[in-house]
């Protein structure tokens, strides 16, 4: 045997893996020719079949994808029988191997539960959608809620049980989803929508918030769990103004914080008055107890004048002016041993100055009278607490003044004048500001509460003001003649109530208005009302009416000595025979509770009886005995005088409404000669006391 032999025996024994390769080459060609081939005929094939399932003007409920030679179906069939039609006709496609699913059947969900949630590259859809909206149209309706670009993966089943207007609901939630972070979710619940997750901002989170207050028409809030976002720069401030309110900015950790501090700050502030400017975030240390802080920073504002608190980057700042020179070393105090854990001292800039105003309070409530505010020396503060201990029998007294310059000249003097009175009364407060003398609250008797407040101005040392604002049990508080002018002019600001063009009759809008007005004439006995009807800018009459009376008025339904009389007693008269001469009474608006016609009538006659009416004209009477037969008289029928005019039947309105809430005859009135104030300015409603 040669020795070639060995080497042609192996060659034979390796003979067929020699091919392999080129085999393998041959098969990978024809697979990368031969597979899309037949993945695109079958898509195709099986695509018309989905599209048959589709009902006339409504997509398909079959969805087909090709992988290879596998089609993966997706979808939710009306019934079983449907879908079984489907799936035989796709598993007799030439060609397929296998058909992967499942498809399901369209059920009843209850509840009908639908998530949208936010992920990194988009928005995921779980839960139900209603069968009656293919996903395409789905789709098409909900992105315009969502930010351009991202992508909606609609995974949700078709069920049946939708709440109404979903599709409304749906974008709604979709829109509001943008203002949080990745991972939060959005759902709807039949007709309640929850969400939980984190704002992805602070202006988000307010704007998220704010949209909560006006959702879709028949929809309720759910569980809402929202946290703040996360910022780095978290500080909060407390400013306190000259006048004693506070103002709280910076940034809060929840609503819970927000309300105890909101509390605490109220009672905090010298004159009660709190601004709130805070916004919700995170990024408070979590060694730092938020309320802690809070209160502390409360605390320090109260030793100010005015000025500052600030906590940022865990140190607390204060800058402005000290309450007084013995609040330097306690604000010191303070710093050094009473901050939370968390917290260290930061910058401190304050000043001292004499208190302007000086303030002094004596305040009686329950069992205990508390005094606060600002005493010149220790001899005063002996004397007035002597005073009050002399008059008060089971109350606790409970002394927080302190000591600070700046006190006006006999203030020990106008101090025991005032307590005396106080001490009078079953409940109120005393407040001294520089001369000025505040007392309010509630007397037991009527007469006690009147010559309190004639005794207490009199008593006062010269150059010093008193004012008071007593009740007693059962009784409205009276308000002095200055404060009423004040508060009305305050209220009346802007264009008065304007009506429909050619009508009298109220408006619901005109309604807080004028219970306002009415609310502050019974605290007012004193005020005069003088109400001018508005005309229309289309009537010619009212246009051609200037703002005086008008001459051509019958003169003789007007007393001649109306023009000696002051504005407001002629009105009065002038509303009262437009009470006995008005043909036609207009419209008048009834609230709820109103009594009815009968206490319009009991009005109507009160308003009636301000002013004597002048009888109405009628024609001479006519001998019947001395006329021939047939004979008729010579002179025309009388006629009775003209009714209001439609400016005219707006005041009287007006003064209606009044009338019913309340106010007394002499409180209000027409103005006088036909007075029309142009359409654009409403109806006139002045001041004449």
């Amino acid at each position: 045997m040669s020795a070639a032999s060995p080497f042609r025996d192996r060659c034979r024994r390796l003979g067929w893996a020699v091919g392999l390769p080129g085999l393998a080459a041959i098969l990978g060609v024809s697979a990368a020719w031969i597979t899309p081939r037949v993945e695109d005929r079958l898509g195709a094939e099986a695509d018309a079949i989905a599209r048959a399932t589709a009902e006339p003007g409504a997509e398909p409920w079959l969805r087909v994808a090709v992988a290879g030679r596998d089609l993966i179906l997706n979808g939710e069939a009306p019934d079983a029988a449907t879908r079984d039609t489907a799936h035989r006709r796709l598993a007799d496609l030439p060609g397929v191997r296998r058909l992967v699913g499942p498809v399901g059947l369209v059920a009843l969900a209850s509840p009908f539960v639908w998530i949208a949630t936010r992920s990194r590259d988009g928005v995921d859809l779980t839960g139900s959608r209603p069968a009656e909206i293919g996903v395409g149209a789905l789709a098409e309706q909900l992105a315009p809620a969502l930010e351009p670009g991202t992508p909606l993966r609609d995974q949700a089943h078709a069920a049946l049980g939708g709440p109404p207007d979903f599709t409304t609901a749906a974008t709604y939630a979709l829109a509001r989803l943008r203002a949080l972070t990745p991972g939060s979710r959005i759902m709807l619940e039949d007709t309640r929508l929850s969400i939980l997750g984190e704002a992805a901002s602070v202006s988000d989170d307010e704007a998220l918030r704010a949209a909560l207050t006006d959702l879709p028409m028949g929809y309720s809030l759910g569980r809402i769990a929202i946290l703040p976002a996360m910022i780095p720069n978290f500080r909060f401030v407390v400013t306190r103004s000259a006048e004693g309110g506070l103002d709280l900015s910076g940034y809060v950790v929840s609503d819970a914080v927000r309300a105890e501090i909101r509390g605490e700050a109220a009672a905090a502030a010298e004159n009660g008055q709190v601004t709130d400017r805070m916004r919700s975030a995170r990024g408070l240390p979590p060694e730092i107890d938020a309320a802690a802080m809070a209160r502390v920073t409360l605390q320090l504002a109260g030793l100010m004048q005015e000025g500052s608190v600030t906590v940022a980057e865990a140190r607390v700042s204060l800058s402005g002016v000290a309450l007084d020179a013995q609040a330097i070393p306690e604000i010191d105090t303070l710093l050094r041993t009473g901050l939370p854990a968390g917290l260290a001292r930061g910058d401190v800039a304050l000043t001292t100055r004499p208190l302007s105003p000086y303030r002094v309070a004596m305040r009686r409530d329950g069992d205990s009278v508390t005094l606060t505010g600002h005493l010149p020396d220790t001899a005063t503060r002996e004397a007035l607490l002597g005073t009050l201990r002399a008059r008060l029998f089971r109350e606790r007294l409970i002394d927080r003044t302190r000591l600070g310059q700046g006190a006006p000249a006999e203030l020990a003097r106008a101090l025991q004048v005032t307590a005396g009175s106080f001490t009078l009364l079953a409940k109120g407060e005393a407040r001294i500001a520089d001369r000025s003398v505040t007392l309010m609250g509630e007397s037991l008797y009527p007469q006690g509460a009147r010559r309190m407040a004639v005794d207490l101005s009199a008593a006062m040392p010269q150059g010093w003001n008193a004012e008071t604002t007593l009740t007693s049990p059962g009784a409205t508080a009276v308000r002095p003649p200055e404060a009423c002018v004040t508060a009305f002019d305050a209220g009346a600001a802007g264009p008065g109530p304007v009506f429909s063009p050619g009508s009298a009759t109220l408006k619901p809008a005109f309604y807080p208005r004028l219970d306002a007005i009415a609310v502050l004439a019974k605290t007012c006995p004193t005020l005069r009302l003088l109400i001018t009807g508005h005309g229309d800018p289309s009537d010619p009459a009212a246009s051609a009416k200037t703002a005086v009376a008008n001459s051509t008025l019958d003169k003789t339904a007007v007393d001649k000595t109306a023009v000696d009389k002051p504005a407001v007693e002629s009105a009065v008269e002038s509303t009262a025979s437009l009470e006995a001469t008005r043909l036609e009474k207009p419209e008048t608006v009834k609230r709820p509770g109103d009594k009815g016609s009968d206490k319009q009538d009991s009005k109507d006659k009160s308003l009636a009886k301000t002013a004597p009416r002048t009888a109405p004209k009628t024609a001479p009477k006519t001998d019947s005995a001395k006329r021939a037969p047939g004979q008729t008289d010579a002179k025309p029928a009388a006629t009775a005088e003209p009714g209001p005019d439609l400016a005219q039947q707006r005041a009287l309105a007006i003064v209606d409404y009044l009338l019913q809430a309340g106010l007394r005859p002499d409180q209000v009135a027409i103005a006088a000669g036909g007075t029309v104030r142009p359409a654009a300015e409403g109806v006139g409603i002045a001041n004449r006391s």
